[in-house]
């Protein structure tokens, strides 16, 4: 499948999701309560193309990890409560809505964005668990902190939301890896992996179509503070890809660590910050507001940050040939 090609999947998917949320809303909640299985399948197949040496190389990549992690847990946060109050200091919930959306990195469909770009998903997938234990362990800090609530801490919850979430999908992938390799010669292996790269852009456009069918009403639910709401947003962003972009200048990052620096610190984990946040406070409708529009606009930049990529990509090779 052709870069371009996926792109306009993407677009599709976009297109479709809203108009079947909007024309046909009683199929929402089926579709809402398909969302987890998505996602698991899709970093289950994201798991399986990564090669099982790939991956344990990846953790030793302790530099980049830090990075990652202090300007996931440290700096995003920071911007996006001075981003939030600074838009919408007179909607407090939206506020604090936008606060937790902004500061946990995704866990998901990041490694499914940075697949597309040809971004280095082995590292990702080492960075995928310190990501998910330490935004369990951050929340009510930052909810203390940013003066959302005082609440304990709980991390009872963290070890089953580690297995379903990572342990499982990498530990089946793995396994069904070895496996194919032992059955299979190498010509097999290969036609498989690529049949899975087709399959797994065409998974994350029926995720995002789903995504869009199950929220798209909030949009025009919460129509009024839309705009405010996607200023904050889209100021978020370019913040993010500016600092993204001088850290992959001054830390020299090649084109997959790049890539990877990128959506780790683009991506958002919102559907894990709403269900944890409906859990802990679930009379707050604007708050859960908040994420699902921080979740639905991301979609699209996320969408656009893969053709940018594509390009640069594009442009290198060309340039690789003609020297």
């Amino acid at each position: 499948m052709t870069d371009r090609l996926t792109i306009v999947i993407l677009i599709i998917a976009i297109l479709s999701g809203s108009t079947v949320g909007l024309v046909y809303p009683q199929t929402t909640a089926l579709l809402a309560s398909q969302l987890d299985n998505m996602i698991l399948l899709l970093v289950f197949l994201i798991f399986f193309e990564v090669r099982v040496q790939d991956f344990f190389t990846s953790l030793h990549r302790v530099h980049f990890i830090i990075v990652a992690l202090i300007v996931n847990f440290v700096v995003i946060p920071g911007i996006g409560f001075a981003i939030s109050t600074a838009f919408l200091s007179s909607h407090p919930l939206i506020v604090f809505g936008l606060t937790i959306y902004f500061m946990a990195p995704c866990t998901d469909w990041f490694l499914g964005f940075t697949h597309l770009a040809k971004g280095n998903t082995a590292l990702g997938a080492a960075l995928l668990p310190a990501n998910l234990v330490i935004q369990l362990l951050l929340y009510p800090v930052y909810l203390n902190l940013f003066g959302i609530g005082e609440l304990e801490g709980d991390v009872s919850k963290i070890p089953d939301t580690l297995l379903q979430w990572f342990l499982i999908p990498l530990l089946s992938a793995f396994i069904l890896r070895i496996v194919v390799e032992r059955l299979a010669n190498k010509i097999q292996v290969s036609r498989f992996s690529s049949f899975l790269s087709c399959v797994i852009p065409i998974l994350l456009a029926l995720l995002v179509g789903q995504i869009f069918a199950s929220n798209i009403s909030k949009l025009i639910t919460y129509a009024d503070i839309l705009p405010l709401v996607l200023c904050a947003i889209l100021v978020f962003f370019l913040l993010t890809l500016s600092l993204s972009e001088l850290l992959a200048r001054l830390l020299r990052l090649n084109y997959g660590d790049h890539v990877l620096l990128t959506m780790t610190t683009s991506a958002r984990n919102a559907p894990l910050m709403l269900a944890v946040t409906i859990a802990v406070l679930p009379h707050q409708s604007l708050m859960h507001a908040a994420i699902i529009l921080g979740m639905i606009i991301e979609l699209p930049y996320l969408v656009a940050l893969n053709v940018v990529f594509q390009r640069r990509l594009a442009k290198k090779r060309m340039m690789s040939v003609q020297f």
